[in-house]
């Protein structure tokens, strides 16, 4: 599965929710949280539960619920805990522990249901811990929240990012050490597409899998850019090429147009396949 774009939509808003399909994310979240006003969260559990079980609402995307933290989680899983409810897998916020996974899972599969939990980790104790949150049974993605965890140490946010990036890296390691998904955080201007492709080009450099999405018009920048161009995509298959004829040649270091290729290189052939692939580009 990929999860290039991974896409919010209010869930106290059924309009947007059937839409949401259509933007072309990977991932869509109908969110509980944030997005709800206090006095609608009712009104958008509700509103969840009619699109869910709508049998004619079945998109390819993978389709999540963000659900609230404390008193309010029990109250959203009894209405997404659903067999009637397209469901794939479900968000949590703010996760500071292994501790939290394991309660959601706990929840999910004494309901009957084996759910991914895509952890948001956005706090000092979720970026501290995100090693053993990542290695949670149920975690499926490390999700990281750059704006809630600059409220919560007190940072500034800047442009360049300086102030969150030891924790951007941290939770990627995590997550590979872990092998699940790494999901970079939101790009809060959504009108700035220039902005979003260069924030989004670094996040892939840094390791990153896919990004969070606030707005429909961010997923396309997002997509291309988790995409593989055809130039790379090119190279991988010379490269995979190349170290299938060696294996049989019995030889572990060859050349590709006239680079030397080791592991290294083979493994980041390997992954320019599995994004080629997700993006049926390969």
């Amino acid at each position: 599965m990929s999860r290039r774009s991974v896409m919010f939509s209010p869930g106290d808003r059924p309009d947007l929710m059937r839409k949401a399909p259509s933007t072309g994310a990977d991932t869509i979240v109908f969110d509980l949280e944030d997005a709800v006003a206090p006095a609608r969260k009712e009104e958008a559990r509700d509103a969840v539960h009619e699109v869910l079980s709508d049998p004619e609402f079945d998109p390819d995307a993978e389709v999540c619920v963000r659900v609230n933290l404390g008193q309010a989680t029990a109250a959203d899983f009894d209405v997404i805990l659903d067999d009637s409810l397209r469901l794939d897998a479900v968000m949590v916020p703010k996760v500071s522990g292994l501790d939290d996974v394991v309660r959601i899972e706990e929840r999910t599969t004494q309901a009957g249901f084996d759910l991914p939990v895509l952890a948001l980790v956005e706090s000092a104790a979720g970026v501290l811990n995100a090693s053993s949150i990542a290695a949670a049974s149920a975690t499926d993605a490390l999700v990281f929240g750059a704006e809630d965890l600059a409220a919560d140490i007190g940072a500034t946010r800047t442009d360049e990012g300086t102030e969150v990036l030891y924790a951007r890296e941290h939770v990627v390691l995590a997550a590979s050490a872990a092998d699940v998904d790494a999901i970079d955080t939101v790009y809060t201007d959504f009108e700035d597409s220039d902005g979003l492709r260069d924030e989004t080009e670094f996040a892939l450099t840094l390791g990153y899998d896919g990004k969070m999405a606030i707005h429909p018009t961010q997923v396309d920048v997002i997509n291309e850019a988790f995409t593989p161009d055809a130039e790379r995509i090119e190279w991988a298959r010379a490269v995979l090429d190349a170290r299938d004829e060696a294996e049989s040649a019995g030889r572990g270091v060859f050349r590709v147009e006239g680079e030397m290729i080791d592991a290294p290189l083979i493994t980041q052939a390997e992954r320019v396949r599995e994004r080629a692939r997700a993006a049926e580009e390969w």
